[in-house]
């Protein structure tokens, strides 16, 4: 698929950056003996909405690399989960669905997976541009390993989400329509086609 707005060398630099982001995870990880493995919740059925542009983008890069019939049962499930979350929201729930790229269990888009998929788990920080910290204690298994620690090991998103920040600048100035606002699920993108 070569209607991406996203360019070779940008997505390599958003690689790049996602592989540092699973590096700080992994330590943290590691420092607390953290694991998924074994969980009886699964985040993949989560409710998260995603912000940038460019994660959009790179997520088709992915998805345009997939067989021709792969897309179309990724496509159909993003449907089932669209029609599923607006059933519940229509209830006042917070939808609860499986990700679309989920597959068994796991990721069948694992190298293209956006940041918080990335991030989500373990304890993590961030400093905001207005100087304030906000703290975020990982999901209930790390938070039930880390009641009582007298100190916790986190994961200081600030720099990590400054660079993803910059790269998400580069993009928009590079399709020159200024920054669009995106609040999507990883369904809504699927269904939505690549961003132009």
């Amino acid at each position: 698929m070569n209607e991406n707005i996203i360019t070779p060398e940008l997505a390599a630099r958003l690689a790049d950056l996602y592989d540092r982001m699973a590096g700080a995870y992994d330590l943290v990880a590691d420092e607390l003996a953290f694991t998924c493995e074994g969980c009886d919740d699964n985040c993949c059925d989560s409710f998260f909405l995603h912000h940038t542009l460019i994660e959009w983008a790179y997520l088709w890069q992915g998805l345009g690399e997939l067989p021709e019939e792969d897309l179309r049962m990724i496509r159909a499930r993003a449907e089932r989960y669209l029609a599923e979350a607006a059933a519940a929201m229509a209830r006042g729930e917070r939808p609860r669905s499986m990700c679309p790229l989920n597959q068994d269990g796991l990721c069948g888009l694992y190298r293209y997976r956006l940041m918080i998929c990335r991030m989500h788990g373990v304890p993590a920080k961030i400093t905001r541009p207005d100087g304030r910290a906000m703290q975020f204690p990982g999901c209930f298994r790390c938070q039930e390993l880390t009641a009582g620690m007298a100190r916790i090991p986190e994961v200081d998103r600030t720099e990590l989400y400054r660079e993803l920040a910059g790269l998400e600048r580069e993009l928009v100035e590079s399709t020159g329509k200024g920054r669009p606002r995106i609040k999507m699920s990883i369904a809504e993108m699927i269904a939505a086609g690549p961003p132009r």
